[in-house]
């Protein structure tokens, strides 16, 4: 389609292309919501064959399904690298400040001599960035530069993205690493690992990306979680994260994790026609379907 079409054109070019339109109030007010592109032209190709042509039986209901099974996802993994998040800021705070102090911390030479020193002073000259921009607006921040001169750790990480502490951690010095990473019981390469591969879900989620059948070129040392699990694309997938966050969390929250997760898949398999859930699965990484 090369010019704009209303919402009723839309669903009429839908049904040109044999997609059945069971209820088209509801497929409007979904289209007025969430827009066409969102939700039929990021998750139809699930439902397509290898000539680009829609399964028989396809309708608009079932490639919602999918759009809100992954909306779903994304929720519930948020919530949950929010958790992670939290407690791995902690760590790294409490770590620094015993080991370097509270006021002159942000050295590179506090970091990995192994790494290169551009990205060292990268990620330093971002941190000091953060600090600046958040100066007269957040309030802890601001105190501390007008009262002490200097922003300690436990203070710096309530304004640090995910992404910059995943690289600060990254950047740590191997014996910093490994003492964080022991309070999990695996080693620092796995929690860099896992840090940077979380970081994108994050993105995906807080960006509304396609999350279910996520891909990462950073792989994990997933045999160290699971060493019957074959990966098959040698990229990180979404069950390999979830399996993951079994690290990182409580075991009640893991529970919980999972728990909301299948609820998600049994939801979505009651709403498939024209596919079965097991196709879904499989991008999504699951073993044995």
């Amino acid at each position: 389609m090369k010019q704009y079409k209303t919402d009723e054109e839309l669903l009429d070019y839908l049904e040109a292309k044999n997609v059945t339109i069971k209820n088209r109030k509801f497929a409007l007010k979904k289209l007025e919501k969430y827009t066409y592109y969102s939700i039929v032209n990021s998750y139809k190709y699930n439902f397509k064959d290898a000539n680009n042509d829609y399964f028989p039986n396809v309708s608009f209901e079932e490639i919602y399904a999918l759009y809100e099974f992954d909306k779903n996802l994304k929720l519930i993994m948020l919530k949950y690298a929010l958790e992670v998040e939290s407690f791995i800021k902690s760590l790294i705070s409490n770590h620094i400040s015993n080991v370097y102090g509270i006021d002159v911390y942000l050295n590179v030479n506090n970091l990995d001599n192994k790494a290169n020193l551009a990205v060292r002073k990268r990620l330093i000259d971002k941190i000091n960035e953060d600090i600046n921009h958040n100066y007269g607006i957040h309030l802890a921040i601001t105190h501390y530069i007008d009262n002490y001169g200097f922003v300690p750790p436990f203070v710096l990480t309530k304004i640090l993205t995910f992404g910059v502490i995943s690289s600060y951690y990254g950047l740590l010095k191997q014996s910093d690493r490994q003492i964080i990473a022991k309070r999990f019981k695996i080693s620092d390469i796995l929690l860099k690992q896992i840090l940077k591969c979380l970081t994108n879900i994050r993105n995906i989620c807080a960006h509304n990306d396609r999350l279910f059948c996520y891909r990462d070129k950073y792989t994990l040392k997933f045999k160290e979680i699971d060493s019957n699990y074959v990966i098959k694309d040698n990229l990180t997938n979404l069950y390999m994260m979830i399996r993951a966050m079994q690290i990182l969390l409580e075991k009640r929250q893991y529970n919980s994790l999972v728990k909301a997760v299948e609820k998600e898949i049994n939801k979505l398999n009651n709403k498939l026609n024209s596919i079965n859930i097991n196709n879904i699965l499989r991008i999504m990484g699951y073993p044995n379907v």
